[in-house]
């Protein structure tokens, strides 16, 4: 944690700004949070990746395993985590404009977690993959830990979350590609007729892992427009 924090506060001022700037909080959508976490999102993705890959056996830990685990430990709650140990709600508080306040933000899993993306996407565009990619894997390391000693169902938890609304969720190859032993599917879980999440992996059940964990996070997504006031598509 102490190599995140130091690249965090030794982050531009402007870029620091924007990382703690809820789109609520500005007339320029640009100027928030979200861009960052979009870059941030794919940086810890590959950060977390490259530290798995080479350090697991092969043998015990094919593509399947590896996608279930990479997505548990890049999740909203295990992004809240971190976020929570980096003092990201403190930090949040103490960046609210004159007139508004953070009380309603922070302890938001899903803002928590947008904002942990954020900062990890701008210690990349100030420091470079290495050295980010570095700190964000000393950052998660207890979710990582966590990731391989307790694994999450994302199709479970997916079904669940859906059944409390009285939904349900289908799931649709829709691409393969490669030789028969090389196979790589493209799965699509939709909810309803609206696609929520595309997933792809060695195997149709990783496949499906993927989409249902982007799944999640778009319903997560969905409720962060609701909240800023906006419409759903």
């Amino acid at each position: 944690m102490r190599q995140l924090e130091t690249l965090l506060d030794a982050l531009p001022e402007e870029l620091s700004r924007q990382v703690f700037t809820h789109a609520s909080w500005t007339d320029r959508r640009s100027d928030s949070y979200a861009r960052l976490a979009f870059l941030g999102d794919s940086v810890l993705g590959l950060a977390i990746t490259s530290h798995l890959y080479p350090r697991l056996d092969s043998e015990r830990y094919g593509a399947g395993r590896l996608t279930k685990i990479r997505a548990q430990t890049v999740s909203g709650v295990a992004c809240r985590g971190v976020a929570e140990r980096l003092g990201v709600p403190a930090r949040l508080v103490a960046a609210a404009p004159a007139g508004q306040t953070a009380d309603g933000l922070k302890d938001t899993e899903r803002v928590l977690a947008s904002i942990m993306e954020a900062v990890i996407g701008a210690c990349y565009l100030h420091n470079g993959y290495e050295t980010t990619a570095a700190a964000v894997v000393e950052a998660f390391e207890p979710e990582i830990a966590a990731a391989l000693d307790h694994p999450v169902d994302f199709k479970s938890a997916l079904q669940e979350r859906l059944a409390q609304r009285g939904q349900g969720v289908t799931y649709t190859v829709t691409a393969e590609e490669g030789p028969p032993h090389e196979r790589t599917f493209e799965v699509v879980a939709s909810i309803g007729d609206r696609p929520m999440g595309t997933g792809r992996g060695r195997s149709k059940k990783a496949a499906e892992q993927e989409a249902a964990r982007a799944a999640l996070a778009l319903l997560d997504v969905d409720a962060d427009v609701v909240e800023d006031g906006l419409e759903v598509a």
